[in-house]
């Protein structure tokens, strides 16, 4: 699952996005390190897809997602897979980046992960019953 490649590394998986973008004068492999402590793996780095949980490798997607530092960061259920504590330690993680100036567009079934965001729009059977600002 989260599409890592069980062949490499979580560290490998963090750093493939940057193979077709690489950016000059950035340290990919520094970069994926930091990205990775900063979601909590830094001790799991080597360690390959099928040695994680299910919430660890979670994380490693979400860090090859910030790899590139993305202007927009799509989150389908980020915090899914992912106890309560390291939960709220991703939210925090994504509100500290919305304040950088990213945008976070995140999709959850939890109200109380919901008030973790700025603006909510409710969407059931596919119409959107409220947005609020």
């Amino acid at each position: 699952t989260f599409n890592l490649i069980p062949r490499l590394t979580a560290l490998e998986n963090v750093e493939l996005p940057t193979y077709a973008n690489s950016r000059e004068g950035v340290d990919t492999r520094k970069r994926a390190k930091e990205l990775l402590d900063m979601v909590g793996l830094a001790d799991r780095m080597h360690h390959k897809p099928g040695e994680l949980s299910g919430g660890q490798s979670q994380r490693v997607a979400i860090a090859r997602a910030l790899i590139n530092d993305p202007a927009i960061l799509l989150a389908d259920e980020p915090t899914g897979n992912l106890d309560s504590k390291t939960g709220c330690e991703i939210l925090d993680m994504f509100t500290r980046l919305n304040r950088e100036g990213r945008t976070i567009v995140m999709i959850t079934h939890d109200p109380e992960i919901a008030k973790y965001a700025d603006r909510v729009i409710l969407v059931k059977d596919g119409i959107v019953q409220r947005n609020s600002e």
